[in-house]
């Protein structure tokens, strides 16, 4: 996985769509990059290696306290309680970086 920007599907000569719209592209888009990248790997190095990711992009300035939203919200319904509230965790550790 590059990053949690290189899902962004932007055209320089096109129209660029409503926020809502780009939020949603965004994170079907960094859905399917997910999927990609993690084919056959443990929950654990799944997790790891999103922490990681996150934890540069955040550093460097790339990734912002609301991408980490859109991502809880977009995963936060496919888990169960117990797994929901170790993303939940996890976003908000990486919201204090």
């Amino acid at each position: 996985m590059k990053d949690f920007k290189s899902y962004s599907n932007e055209h320089p000569n096109e129209k660029p769509p409503e926020k809502s719209q780009t939020e949603y592209n965004n994170t079907v888009e960094l859905a399917k990059v997910l999927t990609r990248a993690m084919n056959g790997k443990s929950e654990g190095q799944i997790l790891h290696t999103i922490i990681s990711e996150a934890e540069r992009g955040k550093r460097d300035g790339s990734l912002s306290n609301e991408d980490l939203d859109n991502f809880y919200n977009a995963l936060s319904p496919m888990l169960d309680g117990f797994k929901k509230r170790k993303l939940k965790e996890v976003i908000t550790r990486l919201k204090s970086i």
